[in-house]
């Protein structure tokens, strides 16, 4: 998918797949909104009105508040891709959040994806 769609898409849209991509491996969206907060820096009601506020993709990550530096140390495969050998940051980014969404559906401790 070419990077530019992938972009403009709504979080809104996007956030429900995360959340039922957990919950089918019985994760909670609770764990998924932690991931998020701790990769993004928002906080809970950020996240509430970036969900509210129809935000895209793109803008949702451009936006954050404070990216966790660990993002540059994600690694894996995620939608058949390395996510260390994404070039472009502000997608690099968004398959990091996949990819950590991905090891917590796996099974994963929350509090080992996040020690990193």
């Amino acid at each position: 998918m070419e990077a530019e769609k992938v972009y403009r898409m709504k979080l809104s849209k996007i956030y429900p797949l995360l959340i039922a991509k957990a919950e089918r491996k019985g994760r909670t969206k609770e764990e998924v909104d932690r991931l998020i907060r701790w990769l993004t820096g928002y906080d809970e009601a950020g996240l509430a009105r970036q969900l509210e506020g129809e935000v895209d993709y793109g803008t949702f990550f451009r936006e954050a508040p404070a990216l966790n530096p660990a993002w540059t140390r994600i690694t894996g495969t995620v939608c058949g891709c390395r996510v260390e050998e994404v070039e472009e940051p502000l997608m690099r980014q968004i398959r990091c959040l996949d990819k950590l969404v991905d090891e917590l559906a796996k099974g994963k401790a929350l509090e080992r994806i996040m020690d990193r």
